[in-house]
């Protein structure tokens, strides 16, 4: 959620997957961890783990909320907005 002029603003999320090769996500607020089996963001609605194989990064913009991830998908899943750890996403926590 972002706030705009005193009031909280939701952002827009949405999954598009293109043949299992490519999902290209929407209302992404931050990037938890990634590597080539698993990638799980922070999302409004919580986390979203995504699995599968080769999977890479093609685009992340935290800005516009937006990101598009190439691969074999094989499933996606959502979880408690807490991660495990306890403490936010990746780049909370190099920016700590």
């Amino acid at each position: 959620m972002r706030e705009e002029e005193g009031r909280l603003i939701r952002r827009n999320h949405s999954i598009s997957i293109e043949g299992r090769e490519k999902v290209s996500i929407t209302g992404v607020e931050d990037m938890d961890s990634f590597n080539d089996e698993e990638v799980t963001i922070v999302t409004e609605y919580g986390l979203l783990s995504i699995g599968g194989h080769d999977l890479h990064i093609n685009k992340l913009n935290l800005d516009e909320g937006h990101l598009v991830l190439e691969g074999y998908i094989e499933g996606l899943e959502y979880m408690d907005k807490e991660t495990p750890s306890g403490r936010g996403g990746l780049f909370a926590k190099l920016f700590r």
